[in-house]
């Protein structure tokens, strides 16, 4: 084999393999259930090919919500710059965090796993880092009083994957947000 063929099998693997992780993606969104085989068929690869990169359910459910957590800690600045309200970015990132969460909840077992649950431990530096960025934006606004933990704000929005699933649970989801933001514009209580 040359060493322009083995590079040319290297890039199309890892092609295949960011293609999976998105049928994966878009596929357990729509239901956390559904079959490899679907998930295969939908990033256009075999069989053989799914279970070569992913051995296991488990192993493509971890690895497509490690995709997934990247690219929304790493969102806030184009979230941020394609809204011209830092509050309307603040809600869309949280209301997309939230979409994620659900499908997390809906995979059930596969992430109670010790790998899943350090998986889960290690997302929350880059998501604060995230939800940092957007209160500074908030703060300079003045939609959100300066002094603010971003930690206590992921723990505050976590209702957002608590409400229900539908337009009835969207409108609540709104009406809480406007709470919170009500509560966020008077500086936090000293500990």
């Amino acid at each position: 084999m040359t060493d322009g063929t083995y590079g040319t099998q290297r890039k199309a693997a890892a092609r295949n393999r960011v293609a999976i992780i998105e049928a994966a993606h878009e596929l357990f969104a729509q239901n956390p259930l559904v079959p490899l085989s679907e998930v295969a068929k939908r990033a256009g690869v075999g069989a053989g090919t799914l279970y070569r990169h992913f051995p296991t359910r488990e192993d493509l459910i971890l690895a497509a919500y490690r995709h997934d957590i990247e690219r929304l800690t790493t969102t806030a600045d184009e979230v941020l710059t394609r809204h011209a309200s830092a509050k309307a970015a603040f809600v869309e990132w949280f209301e997309t965090l939230a979409a994620y969460i659900r499908i997390k909840h809906g995979l059930g077992d596969a992430l109670h796993s010790e790998a899943a649950q350090d998986l889960i431990r290690a997302a929350g530096a880059p998501a604060a880092a995230a939800v940092a960025k957007l209160v500074e934006a908030c703060v300079a606004e003045g939609t959100i009083a300066p002094g603010h933990d971003p930690a206590d704000i992921i723990m505050l929005m976590s209702f957002l994957w608590r409400v229900a699933n539908d337009d009835e649970g969207a409108a609540q989801g709104r009406r809480l947000i406007a709470a919170v933001f009500s509560g966020l514009q008077a500086p936090p209580q000293p500990t």
